[in-house]
């Protein structure tokens, strides 16, 4: 097969510099900007499921509408990047996302909830393949692993989301909370989104066999499966995320006998060396390449989240936490990358998709393991899949390495 991303770039590109470091920093503001807005409405839940009057299970099904409409637009999203173009897209998106974050305080009912969830789904399915491929053509046009700074500033506007979330969620109700966000959305949306219109998309040359860059091509067999694997990554990684966010607390309080303060600073070591990882993302990876960064997260995430689940005290779990966020961080950034090189927004879609199944399997995987094992053999399955990740990385260390 030939080398993917193998792109000739004009000399005229390096004159661009200015531009390009412009789109980089607009892009920026909407990847942080997508993570205050969805953290702001993970806060409200425990709110709204008092005001829905819903039970548990009835809530889980109401919060599959945000995985539906996410699924769901992924993959149209792609053929509107196609055709419209990814800034546009993004724009549009990031409209949707801040006005439809006020439509869950405004329901009273668990089907209620549901429908107006498949429209917040779809407006952060659909921004995130948007910006996602934006920022796969910068990456190519740089020349540098940037993707990992994407990602990172998504999880630090996660953590200031929650940040904010937690201070007002006493004197704000939802309602006043969430349309406050949902303004703030609209601002930057209006600044950013317009930067982002006037800056062109990076300038790509023709496509040679096996690129992604001009317009939309039929994949070879063969492609289909390395998006279809990168894809596989993605989801490797998103497990973990979601089986984190959701069994890792009570992990620490349940089997460690932790003080609820201490069971909440494990997600909170794991998101903050998750972000660290990914804020060091681009020299790790001009350093080692994208394969061997695969490899080394996989194995580094393998080994803490081993450590996080088996070990005896809470100090060491903390620590296991931490380390498994750390080998997490960038593999998801570099399956993304690497499928939106091989086929363009339709790859990111698809990697978009998988890594977006495998947040929603994790948690409810790791409860029924917990039922039949235990919570703390569950949470191995997280080891596995950060190994099986770092087995696809090894198997598909050609089509991982940009050449050219």
């Amino acid at each position: 097969m030939p080398p993917i991303n193998k792109l000739r770039f004009h000399s005229a590109v390096a004159g661009h510099d200015p531009e390009l470091r412009r789109l980089r920093t607009v892009l920026t503001c909407f990847f942080a900007l997508d993570g205050v807005i969805f953290a702001g409405w993970v806060v409200r839940i425990p709110d709204i499921k008092h005001q829905t009057g819903a039970s548990a299970s009835a809530l889980g099904l109401a919060l599959l509408g945000v995985s539906a409409g996410a699924v769901i637009t992924m993959m149209i999203t792609g053929r509107l990047c196609r055709r419209y173009g990814s800034h546009r897209v993004t724009v549009a998106c990031a409209v949707l996302l801040s006005l439809s974050v006020t439509l869950p305080p405004l329901t009273h009912s668990p089907p209620a909830l549901g429908l107006v969830l498949l429209v917040f789904g779809a407006a952060y399915g659909g921004i995130n393949v948007a910006f996602n491929s934006a920022a796969v053509d910068l990456v190519t046009a740089l020349r540098r692993p940037i993707m990992p700074s994407f990602h990172a500033a998504f999880s630090l506007g996660g953590m200031v989301g929650a940040g904010l979330g937690a201070l007002v969620a006493g004197s704000l109700s939802p309602t006043r909370h969430l349309f406050i966000l949902a303004v703030i959305g609209l601002l930057v949306t209006a600044v950013a989104g317009r930067a982002l219109l006037r800056i062109p998309p990076p300038r790509l040359p023709e496509p040679t066999p096996g690129t992604a860059g001009g317009g939309p091509r039929r994949l070879a067999g063969r492609e289909r499966r390395l998006v279809t694997v990168f894809g596989l990554i993605a989801l490797c990684t998103a497990y973990g995320e979601g089986a984190m966010a959701d069994w890792g607390a009570l992990h620490l309080e349940q089997d460690l006998d932790a003080s609820l303060g201490m069971a909440a600073v494990g997600y909170s070591c794991f998101a903050l060396a998750m972000t660290v990882g990914r804020l060091s993302g681009t020299a790790l990876l001009e350093r080692l390449g994208p394969t061997r960064t695969v490899l080394l997260g996989g194995l580094t995430a393998a080994l803490g989240m081993l450590l996080g689940s088996l070990a005896p005290s809470v100090w060491a779990a903390l620590i296991g936490y931490a380390v498994t966020g750390l080998g997490l961080a960038n593999l998801f950034p570099v399956a993304v990358e690497r499928a939106g090189a091989l086929a363009g927004p339709s790859g990111v879609a698809v990697a978009s998709t998988f890594g977006y199944s495998g947040m929603l399997l994790g948690p409810p995987a790791i409860g029924f393991m917990a039922d039949w094992f235990s919570l703390t053999a569950a949470l191995t399955s997280v080891a596995v899949l950060a190994a099986v990740a770092a087995l696809i990385g090894f198997l598909t260390r050609r089509a991982l390495t940009p050449t050219g």
